[in-house]
């Protein structure tokens, strides 16, 4: 901070008080800085100057400020007045009664559309003779969702507490038969995130090819989103599907954005290494979090990857029941993306609201890999010309499964699945962690008239002859039971050849790895319906599960005179055991206090596990992975964890636990706990909150 300009014996300004702590209450950015005023557009924040020297004369020494963005400037004369003012210009004023002979309380406004961006703010005090001029410091200006006039405006403050506010979230994984969670620390109150966000604007390619173009865009919340999103899965983060991940971390691994976003700083811009859908998505929340639009999380259960814009996508399946990799396009179990809240000038109110953004490398849209922002009631209403991306989206939730059996290079069978793609679309409820099925936003009842009628002409072609269902959703050691339909509906006596597969996947690809596998031959009568139960048992696969792998069950039934056959298939995952965390004292804590947390896993599989290992971790809370080890875990015996954790900032932590052993190829059991950190204010306390320049 500095003076510059002309120097004489008139009125000198002696230092600024940035009114940190009453301007972060006043405009709901508490805790997202430590170094910065960080305020909101179009919403007044105060600034108080005091002077030295001579005594000020409000009508002779004219005050005047400078906002500085790059090469971009505004000045802003200081005016006497309680009047309002435009919003589309900035202002300053002084309020009657703020006005002392040596200090004045200046209110500054900046438009309701100004860029997101760290702005310069400089004093100038002008007589008719001289001007004495000060750099005064530096101010952060965000979007903002609690005015009526930002396009970011979003009515409710319960909305504005889960989709702003909020720190702490789940993510929705698994299979939509067996729904399993994923905490995630947003982490926007943490050290160095909304300067890491700053940072990220600051080196997107948009800014660096045309520096003066992009900072007059960034007031726009549609480019914002669509500069962030391409930033996050091109620039953040890069991803890993296949393979192992040496010199990375694991994407089933990471709980914390904010951990991301230090190691993306600290590598100096490089990506961080690895991330999938889930991890990309919470990124981009954080950051646009942190920026002032409203987000959250959105999981989409078999989501269709429509690489021809068809709408249909081809699963082949052998004879015998083995999932092929053939088809071009794909059918993920889960994909998870980002809805951020925001009017849409550019194609009119009815398209404003919810807007998608999928920020997972798929292809490139507008030149950028980046998908969005679409609007939600655009895929639901099928307006598939809106920008961005509403294609892709739309197939995403909408595209009809066609299963194929393959013998010999020739298809003998094939059936039509319209309901599976998109069947199930969750996102965190609001105050609370139960799940909020947010299907309907996307399917429209005219699609689903559609949908009853294209049932109807793929159950005419298939008879429903064969069925497939799991006997209750099993968890890691317990029997996988498996039950198969099937129905004659020919007026004659069949033999029937009984193929069933169960292989190993991933959730965004084709199985690679069969674990059991049966055949044999049944006889029906005429129009006779046949249950076929089977076992897996856990020994057949535990030593081939990981923690997050998905089954795929295939039965395939073939007809030995007419060598007509007929599929059916199912998904699903496992549950872990469970791992249990207490906190002495309860789950809420003050800060830079210490608390003693016990964490354990009691082993309730039939044998006992050598080389076992339980891991606890907490961003926020510890410094640091701490490990309890023990040789040989017993049937019924418990290992155990007491850790010290100290909140080094407010909000919703979390302290996570895995449990793994020698025998099994991955980690055997997850973990967490929400912890509530808070901090008391007091005079000495709230004092040192104040950013004051000395001149």
């Amino acid at each position: 901070m500095k003076q510059v300009g002309t120097v004489d014996a008139h009125c000198s300004l002696k230092f600024v008080n940035f009114e940190t702590y009453e301007n972060h209450i006043s405009h709901e950015t508490q805790e997202l800085s430590k170094t910065h005023l960080v305020v909101r557009r179009g919403k007044p924040f105060r600034l108080t100057l005091t002077f030295h020297g001579r005594v000020w004369k409000p009508y002779t020494d004219s005050l005047v400020l400078e906002v500085c963005l790059g090469n971009l400037s505004e000045r802003i004369p200081v005016q006497f007045s309680d009047k309002g003012s435009d919003p589309q210009c900035w202002s300053a004023k002084i309020y009657p009664g703020n006005v002392h002979p040596q200090s004045a309380t200046i209110y500054v406004c900046s438009p309701v559309l100004s860029s997101v961006a760290l702005y310069d703010l400089l004093v100038h005090i002008e007589t008719k003779q001289n001007r004495r001029s000060y750099a005064v410091g530096r101010f952060v200006l965000l979007c903002n969702p609690w005015l009526r006039d930002d396009p970011v405006y979003m009515p409710l403050d319960v909305q504005l507490q889960e989709y702003i506010k909020s720190d702490y979230g789940l993510v929705y994984t698994g299979t939509n038969l067996n729904v399993t969670i994923r905490p995630w620390s947003f982490g926007q109150y943490e050290p160095g995130v909304l300067e890491a966000c700053l940072k990220l604007l600051e080196v997107s390619p948009q800014h660096l090819s045309n520096k003066h173009k992009d900072r007059i865009k960034r007031a726009d919340p549609v480019y914002l989103s669509r500069v962030v999103c391409a930033m996050v899965n091109m620039g953040i983060l890069k991803g890993r599907w296949q393979g192992d991940c040496k010199g990375g971390v694991k994407p089933p691994e990471w709980s914390s954005s904010a951990d991301i976003l230090h190691r993306w700083v600290t590598s100096k811009c490089s990506p961080v290494r690895y991330g999938q859908c889930w991890v990309f998505a919470s990124v981009l929340c954080t950051v646009m979090r942190v920026l002032g639009i409203p987000s959250r999380v959105v999981t989409v259960f078999n989501a269709g990857h429509d690489c021809d814009a068809s709408l249909k996508i081809e699963e082949y399946y052998s004879s015998t029941g083995e999932k092929l990799n053939l088809s071009r396009g794909s059918i993920w179990n889960f994909n998870v993306w980002v809805e951020c809240w925001m009017r849409r000038p550019d194609l009119g109110a009815g398209f404003d609201g919810w807007q998608v953004l999928d920020p997972t490398p798929q292809k490139k849209s507008g030149g950028i890999f980046c998908c969005g922002p679409c609007p939600v009631v655009a895929i639901q209403q099928r307006c598939l010309h809106a920008p961005y991306d509403t294609p892709f989206i739309y197939a995403s939730v909408n595209a009809d499964i066609i299963r194929l059996i393959v013998h010999d290079g020739m298809v003998v069978g094939s059936m039509v699945d319209t309901k599976l793609v998109g069947q199930l679309i969750y996102t965190k409820s609001i105050g609370s962690d139960r799940p909020e099925n947010i299907t309907q936003a996307y399917k429209s009842k005219k699609s689903k008239t559609v949908k009853l009628a294209r049932d109807r002409v793929a159950e005419i072609k298939t008879n429903r002859s064969v069925s497939l269902n799991i006997d209750r959703m099993p968890s890691l050691g317990d029997c996988i039971r498996i039950l198969v339909t099937v129905t004659n509906h020919l007026s004659v006596p069949r033999v029937l050849v009984e193929h069933i597969n169960a292989e190993i996947k991933d959730y965004n690809s084709s199985p690679h790895k069969c674990f059991w596998r049966t055949c044999k031959e049944v006889h029906m009568q005429p129009g006779g319906v046949l249950l076929l139960p089977h076992i897996i048992a856990p020994t057949e696969y535990e030593s081939a599960l990981a923690d997050n792998d998905i089954v795929n069950l295939a039965v395939v039934i073939r007809d030995v005179r007419t060598k007509e056959t007929a599929l059916a298939a199912q998904e699903f995952n496992i549950s872990s055991p469970e791992i249990t965390i207490e906190i002495e004292g309860g789950d809420s804590i003050q800060m830079k206090n210490e608390y003693v947390s016990h964490v354990s896993f009691t082993n309730k599989f039939t044998k006992t596990l050598n080389g076992c290992v339980l891991t606890v971790e907490g961003s926020g809370l510890l410094q640091g992975k701490h490990e309890a080890r023990m040789v040989l875990l017993k049937p019924g015996q418990k290992i155990e964890k007491k850790v010290s954790i100290m909140a080094t900032s407010p909000g919703t932590k979390l302290l996570m636990a895995t449990f793994s052993y020698n025998n099994s190829p991955n980690v055997v059991a997850k973990g967490f706990h929400k912890v509530s950190c808070y901090t008391y204010m007091t005079s000495n306390n709230l004092s040192s909150k104040k950013q004051v320049t000395t001149f």
